[in-house]
């Protein structure tokens, strides 16, 4: 069973940039989503990349947010950018059987 760990959040200004990183042992990567919780909200779908490449973003990330993999490191990556305070939350990396724990990510001034 792939094993997800997931790394880079952390605390920035509203406007910064953050690039998260999902790092999978035990097993290929082929497609990753990409989830956020937020503080009293349920698990939103942030970004996703499929085995062709092929990409999607929710609609609130469009333009801000760019989802990568760089299949030599068996890592999915999450560039973040022009970041909002209604992106603070955790940040899960999905596979088709596995999830990761999170990593936080705190946009405040």
């Amino acid at each position: 069973q792939v094993h997800l760990v997931e790394s880079g959040g952390g605390v920035v200004q509203p406007g910064g940039s953050l690039r998260l990183s999902c790092v999978a042992s035990g097993g290929r990567i082929s497609a990753i989503a990409w989830y956020r919780q937020g503080p009293g909200t349920e698990r939103e779908l942030v970004a996703s990349i499929f085995s062709s490449d092929s990409t999607d973003y929710a609609d609130s990330v469009k333009g801000r947010f760019t989802i990568s993999k760089d299949k030599d490191k068996n890592t999915v990556y999450l560039q973040m950018k022009n970041l909002k305070p209604e992106d603070t939350g955790v940040y899960i990396c999905k596979s088709p059987r596995s999830w990761g724990k999170g990593t936080q990510v705190t946009v405040s001034s």
